[in-house]
């Protein structure tokens, strides 16, 4: 096998990612699954913010802030993308090259230590799985044209081998999923309004019912203590916490935007309010690093009274 392939006519080099990983945003990223749909759906011609719906309903998991990610099933009644597992019994790079020359796309668990993007955070410098999609393929010159995080990028050479693991064919099977894009719709603007609002109400419905944020905010206080005593997890807990806090109420204040109803537009303030405030406990909670005494009742207990009044005045609007 050494022949490229290619499903977009993209480059690396000239590539200009979503609006929603702005730099000027508080949370120029989100998390590794849906910065990288935000992407994907952005370069296949679709609006990624109209399929944040989902947003509505993410809450508190006990020991985090819920890991959000586009349901399968949205991006199929929004896009006509369907997304589901596959079984990896051939090496990675057969899988990419036969659903690329296909048509499809696949999700590929990866180790950041290979991927050149994450200079400075984690390549080269720590293991960590994350999320890619190869677009482009090339055996021969050992290169991939891969989404991640919120952009498209391109790596080569010993980082091709680490990604596709042909060092070590036997080790444990990576998680990958099939994008088939045989179905793939653009919806007219006024169809796609209607199919967003039925999932609205849906969402809206499946609020949750007890205040997620005073849930983390009693969960952070509680774990002050424990943190104190490991510092070399604090980034690990920030971002399971306050970071996926605020970039979720970002994004959810994007999506609210996006409705364009004035009944609602008090809710996106809200959003915003708990994403500025997060972003500001998370310096804050970094004090713990130096021993220092840290108060975030304020912050936190504020955050929650927004989410209160944001999804308050989404349920009048859409619920009940």
């Amino acid at each position: 096998m050494s022949e490229a392939l290619r499903l977009l006519p993209i480059d690396a080099a000239t590539y200009v990612g979503h609006s929603l990983h702005a730099p000027d945003r508080d949370w120029p990223e989100t998390n590794c699954y849906v910065d990288l749909w935000v992407e994907v759906l952005h370069a296949l011609g679709h609006d990624p913010v109209a399929g944040l719906a989902f947003t509505l309903a993410v809450g508190f998991d006990g020991d985090q802030w819920e890991f959000f990610k586009y349901p399968a099933e949205d991006l199929l009644t929004l896009y006509g993308i369907q997304v589901r597992e596959i079984n990896v019994w051939r090496s990675l790079e057969d899988h990419i090259a036969t659903h690329l020359a296909l048509g499809h796309l696949l999700t590929v668990e990866a180790d950041s230590w290979y991927l050149p993007d994450t200079a400075g955070v984690a390549y080269r410098l720590t293991h960590q799985k994350t999320t890619i999609v190869p677009q482009y393929l090339d055996p021969a010159q050992r290169r991939i044209g891969y989404f991640h995080n919120a952009g498209y990028f391109e790596l080569e050479g010993e980082d091709y081998d680490g990604v596709l693991r042909t060092a070590e064919p036997d080790g444990l099977v990576p998680y990958v999923e099939l994008v088939a894009l045989e179905h793939q719709v653009h919806l007219d603007p006024v169809a796609l309004r209607a199919q967003v609002m039925e999932l609205v109400g849906r969402y809206v419905a499946r609020r949750p019912a007890t205040n997620p944020v005073a849930q983390l905010a009693a969960r952070i206080t509680a774990d002050l203590p424990w943190l104190r005593e490991h510092p070399d997890l604090f980034h690990a807990y920030a971002f399971g916490s306050l970071r996926q806090c605020g970039a979720w109420a970002s994004v959810a204040a994007m999506f609210v935007r996006w409705l364009d109803d004035p009944a609602v537009a008090g809710a996106a303030e809200h959003l915003d309010a708990i994403s500025a405030l997060a972003k500001t406990a998370q310096f804050k909670l970094a004090r713990v690093l130096a021993g220092r005494t840290v108060d975030l009742d304020e912050q936190l207990s504020t955050m929650a009274a927004h989410w209160h009044d944001a999804l308050t005045t989404l349920a009048a609007a859409y619920g009940s």
